[in-house]
């Protein structure tokens, strides 16, 4: 216990919290193997000189349904109990990705019955993510909950960095349709475990409250500096999407290089997402509007590498670069408003955050397979780049003309950004 910091003991004395840590990491790596495997797989299957619009449709279809089952399905489960929420959805990713490489071991799978395959493990995965906070927060008390929710997001950020680099391998010497199936073990199991669980007795309480993002929208609209910050999240999660579907036809097009490549450039994303995260509080002390704008132009410059026909070894480096600049944001994005939100608002303007950003992402990788389809894996990624630089730009210009900074948050507020 000497080795680990005051603040995680009590939450790591905790049982039920080491188990569900154990089940949240191996369900991470999972993901993390994922990111390289749902592309893979798309480009192995897509007939030729359609890669691009199979690869955007297999990402988006990873994640893009969970905003309509966040959206349809909001009246029948709002009020499950979290701990069924996750258990569900867990089981429904599990059964939807595990049938991937039984079909393609039948010789069966086809590009469009990749995607509704792909779609129906991630429709439910929106309320499986809130039931996982919700769960939670109803495990443990008010004061551990934030270093509860930094070790969780310290465990995704290290799957970002191990699971590719695994699935670069696996995706090269075998399939990557049992990639897919081995990140359906790590849904099974956590699946087992979560409903091995024995939690404290508790109500029924919505993970997700749907009156909250309502009202939240409203009262956005009201808050013209908090409705910009998320205009900005928004556009800049949009323009992010594009690389998800051009990077890994970057490599097999224009490199024409094994899937190991692929998987060594999430790893060191990563690595520079984690390493550019523990700067959190070290930027505390700096206006926190001018360093958000600042990280979007940051991204969308190291983008631009991509254009040019420079090494390999440069575009790596740039994009570690990149993750290193990425890692701190969304800690600022939230901190800028808590520290801007009238407290009495503040949840429900972070559950309508929260609800608009299910859709930015998905979007853009939606966008990426046509745009890399009519323009090359190459330009697509400068192309984002540039785009972002510019979406920075416009941000600056308007701070600028507002004349005016977001007032740094005290030191708590800061802290508690880190939970998302």
């Amino acid at each position: 216990m000497r080795v680990v910091p005051v603040a995680y003991r009590p939450v790591l004395a905790n049982p039920v919290f080491r188990r569900l840590i154990l089940g949240f990491g191996v369900s991470y790596l999972g993901d993390g193997m994922s990111f390289v495997a749902v592309a893979w797989l798309a480009i192995e299957l897509a007939p030729e000189g359609t890669a691009g619009l199979w690869v955007g449709a297999a990402v988006a279809s990873y994640t893009l349904p969970g905003v309509v089952g966040a959206l349809v399905l909001g009246r029948r489960l709002r009020r499950v109990p979290a701990k069924r929420l996750l258990l569900v959805d867990n089981v429904v990713r599990g059964v939807f990705l595990g049938a991937v490489p039984l079909v393609w071991a039948a010789g069966l799978l086809t590009p469009p019955l990749y995607v509704v395959l792909l779609a129906g493990s991630s429709l439910l995965h929106a309320w499986g993510s809130a039931g996982k906070y919700t769960l939670l927060a109803e495990l443990l008390p008010e004061r551990q909950r934030l270093a509860a929710n930094t070790l969780v997001g310290s465990l995704n950020f290290g799957a970002t960095i191990a699971g590719p680099a695994i699935a670069g391998v696996l995706v090269t010497y075998m399939s990557s349709a049992l990639v897919l199936g081995l990140d359906a073990l790590t849904y099974v199991f956590l699946a087992v475990l979560v409903a091995r669980l024995r939690l404290p007795a508790s109500g029924d309480a919505s993970p997700v409250d749907g009156k909250a993002a309502r009202g939240g929208f409203a009262l956005l609209r009201s808050h013209p500096e908090l409705l910009g910050l998320l205009t900005l999240t928004w556009f800049f999660n949009l323009l992010y999407g594009p690389v998800e579907v051009a990077l890994p036809l970057h490599v097999t097009n224009d490199l024409h290089a094994p899937g190991t490549l692929l998987g060594l450039y999430w790893a060191l994303f990563g690595v520079g997402a984690v390493l550019g995260g523990l700067t959190v509080g070290a930027l505390r002390q700096l206006p926190l509007w001018p360093v958000t704008v600042a990280i979007v132009v940051g991204w969308g410059l190291t983008l631009l590498p991509f254009a040019f026909d420079v090494p390999t070894a440069v575009t790596l480096m740039s994009f570690t670069l990149g993750g290193a600049i990425y890692g701190p944001f969304v800690a600022l994005s939230v901190t800028l408003m808590q520290a801007t939100s009238p407290p009495e608002h503040l949840a429900s303007m972070l559950a309508a955050r929260s609800a608009a950003l299910l859709t930015a992402a998905p979007l853009g990788t939606a966008l990426g397979g046509p745009l890399t389809g009519a323009l090359g894996p190459r330009t697509t990624l400068a192309a984002s780049g540039v785009a972002t630089v510019v979406l920075g730009a416009v941000a600056c210009a308007l701070l600028v003309a507002g004349g005016g900074r977001a007032r740094p948050p005290e030191p708590e507020r800061v802290g508690s950004a880190q939970q998302e």
